[in-house]
């Protein structure tokens, strides 16, 4: 997760985020050398929103409307089989990646002040970063470590609020999903 502005996360700066600790022991050794958000502390990971709000606007009340919101959407089951590309960046794709949509568009429609990636994509596309910033070459060898580790299955129960202390990210709170019947 980088700022807009500078590429440099800074201090009081907040992302909602899916953690996925099933893809952990896949993707540990590629983020670790090659995502800068992992050694800032940012687990594997599916962004629903960032930046969200500054964390001085994130008050009791705030908690309260996203803790509504998110229980509104349903818990559900993802997999990650395959990897892709952005320019610079290899990602592992969820499928279904429709329920991280969801979550988008549901928190994004009640904070449109904090539009997903501030508004610099056209299409949000669900992804679990696994480098980023890297030429071809590092990208191809760390898709090759990574593949023999996948599928990842990973059963999606809540939304994790991260803050930057100015020097790393740090979990503030965790809001659950609603439970399918």
């Amino acid at each position: 997760m980088t700022d807009d502005d500078t590429d440099q996360p800074r201090a009081g700066q907040t992302g909602l985020v899916v953690k996925i600790p099933e893809a952990e022991p896949a993707v540990r050794g590629g983020r670790e050398r090659l995502d800068p958000g992992a050694r800032e502390g940012v687990p594997a990971h599916v962004t629903v929103l960032f930046p969200f709000l500054r964390a001085s606007r994130i008050d009791g009340a705030v908690r309260r409307v996203l803790t509504e919101v998110l229980a509104a959407q349903p818990a559900f089951t993802v997999r990650f089989e395959s990897c892709r590309r952005f320019p610079g960046v290899l990602y592992l794709a969820p499928e279904p990646d429709g329920p991280f949509r969801q979550l988008t568009e549901a928190v994004a429609e009640r904070w449109p002040e904090a539009p997903p990636f501030g508004g610099r994509f056209d299409e949000v596309v669900p992804h679990l970063t696994v480098a980023q910033g890297h030429d071809e070459a590092a990208l191809q060898r760390a898709e090759a470590a990574l593949v023999g580790g996948l599928p990842v299955t990973a059963r999606v129960s809540s939304v994790a609020l991260l803050v930057h202390d100015g020097t790393r990210w740090h979990e503030r709170a965790s809001f659950p999903l609603g439970q399918v019947s």
